[in-house]
């Protein structure tokens, strides 16, 4: 979670107003321990095939992506998004840049932070929905929002993955703290307590899973299979909280 005290008091007023309504927030996720050590290429070529079990992309889909790209990435790099007593190490950590197709249907070229261990699943789970012609607004590190704001980032709709934070209302480390987790298009795929709270706060006219609105996730859909079929766990499928948008990979 972001150190600065403008993030903290930002939180924390957000926090005050659900107990003082009686609500107590469960995190959508659970923290994970830290994932044995792997090493990843450099470079990850483009895989040859989708996984099989998720649905073919129909023939005007877009030509297959060119492949994603890896870097290690400094302590500097990750910016407000990573502190010391975070519970993993830059040097574990990889940056993937990965093609995707933009609410205008061009192609665009993206970011994200994930764990060494997650690079080629990563980069496959992108290639496939580039070939569904799924749509991502776009996908950026979360330093680019002031202190690694994490609700910043989602009502952004900004698609991302590392962020060194604790489940809210509690002090366990986020799966996004070990690079072990994706939150896609999070605006429209928000997060809904069994209270009737939600993250991120402007994403009110998409609590109606029955839109079909580009972007929006379902069950079943050939994009939610792209991330399952590899053994990633999917939020929406929980009883409560709904988390549309989380994806994880223990």
């Amino acid at each position: 979670m972001p150190n600065s005290l403008t993030s903290f008091k930002r939180r924390g007023a957000v926090l005050a107003g659900m107990l003082a309504a009686g609500v107590v927030l469960v995190q959508c996720t659970s923290a994970l321990p830290p994932p044995a050590a792997t090493s990843s290429p450099a470079v990850i070529p483009s895989p040859s095939s989708a996984s099989p079990s998720a649905s073919a992309p129909s023939a005007s889909a877009p030509p297959a992506p060119t492949g994603g790209t890896v870097q290690p990435v400094t302590t500097a790099e990750l910016g407000a998004t990573w502190r010391p007593g975070c519970p993993v190490e830059p040097a574990r950590l990889r940056r993937v840049n990965v093609e995707h197709i933009g609410f205008d249907g061009q192609t665009h070229r993206g970011e994200l932070i994930v764990h060494e261990d997650l690079v080629p699943a990563v980069i496959a789970i992108f290639e496939q929905l580039y070939r569904l012609g799924y749509p991502v607004e776009k996908i950026r590190t979360v330093d680019h929002y002031s202190d690694a704001d994490d609700e910043l980032s989602m009502e952004d709709n900004n698609t991302s993955a590392f962020n060194c934070r604790t489940i809210p209302g509690t002090n366990e480390w986020s799966p996004h703290a070990y690079g072990r987790a994706i939150d896609l298009n999070p605006l429209l795929n928000p997060c809904l307590y069994a209270s009737g709270y939600f993250e991120p706060q402007n994403a009110a006219a998409y609590l109606d899973r029955g839109r079909s609105d580009p972007g929006l996730l379902h069950n079943g859909d050939p994009a939610v299979h792209a991330f399952t079929d590899r053994g990633w766990r999917w939020g929406g499928d929980w009883a409560a909280p709904f988390d549309y948008q989380h994806f994880e990979r223990p």
